[in-house]
């Protein structure tokens, strides 16, 4: 697995390279990642238009692998103003343990998220999710583990110049016929400096089969290449035994710059500029 970053690091030059050949378009709305911190942000993608969340991630010194290597896929799209539809998959997932090697793909998830307070200067957005499995994987997981469904409550704030984003969450684990909750808990800390977004993340999920607790402390930064497209890397390191030791990741964000259907105030179907 020496390979893998080399082969991450020239995915991000890949992605650099080609947003630098581009220019912006300002009639594209702005992508609106929920990648890489663990934290979601409590603000919806732009309505109509399809964004999707890309990645790659190294972990080494979990409780079920030695080291895994996985893909991630999210598609996500706001289909009113205050309700986002999403579907989560992990198409690859390599991992080692006891020197054995083993290949799966991943779980699925799909989900839904709606906003329930919009936010001012005097208060957050504030929003709730809720997430089922759709399919059932054999890959062994991250400290995290992995849930049949979710509930999330989230919360986003800008505070003097620093974007906060914090979620509560709480979860249905389950082993064979059992069945327990799982508690979660997390805060990411970002600050722009310039095209870049540096973020500061900690988190903490209880572990009811472990009988323990994994927490974490994420650091990454995210590269706006164009408004609908952003790169982003990092690392995250585990503070606790049960905790998986080390995370490396990288990844992107796109938002698909054509809107899927009728726009109502202008009773016309938005289409880039040179189609009009």
């Amino acid at each position: 697995m020496k390979f893998v970053p080399i082969c991450l690091l020239t995915m991000f030059c890949a992605f650099a390279q080609h947003g630098f050949a581009q220019s912006a378009t300002n009639s594209v709305p702005d992508a609106n990642p929920g990648r890489p911190t663990v934290s979601t942000p409590a603000t919806l993608t732009p309505v109509g238009y399809l964004q999707f969340e890309n990645g790659t991630l190294f972990a080494e010194h979990s409780p079920e692998f030695s080291d895994r290597f996985g893909t991630s896929q999210v598609t996500k799209l706001t289909v009113l103003s205050r309700l986002e539809l999403f579907l989560q998959s992990e198409p690859l997932a390599i991992s080692n343990s006891e020197a054995k090697t083993a290949i799966h793909e991943g779980e699925v998830f799909a989900g839904t998220q709606g906003i329930l307070f919009y936010g001012s200067d005097s208060r957050p957005t504030v929003s709730v999710s809720y997430i089922r499995r759709v399919h059932v994987s054999a890959a062994p997981e991250l400290d995290i583990g992995t849930f049949e469904q979710s509930g999330l409550i989230l919360l986003s704030d800008d505070v003097r110049g620093f974007h906060v984003d914090t979620n509560a969450i709480v979860a249905e684990q389950t082993q064979g016929a059992v069945r327990r909750a799982q508690f979660g808990q997390t805060l990411s800390i970002s600050h722009p400096l310039g095209h870049f977004t540096i973020s500061a993340e900690i988190w903490h999920f209880s572990q009811p089969f472990l009988h323990g607790n994994a927490v974490g402390n994420l650091w990454a930064v995210s590269y706006a290449l164009r408004k609908n497209l952003v790169v982003d890397g990092g690392f995250d390191h585990g503070l606790t035994k049960t905790s998986t030791q080390w995370e490396t990741f990288v990844g992107f964000t796109y938002l698909l710059p054509h809107r899927l259907w009728m726009d109502h105030h202008s009773n016309r179907r938005l289409l880039p500029s040179s189609y009009r």
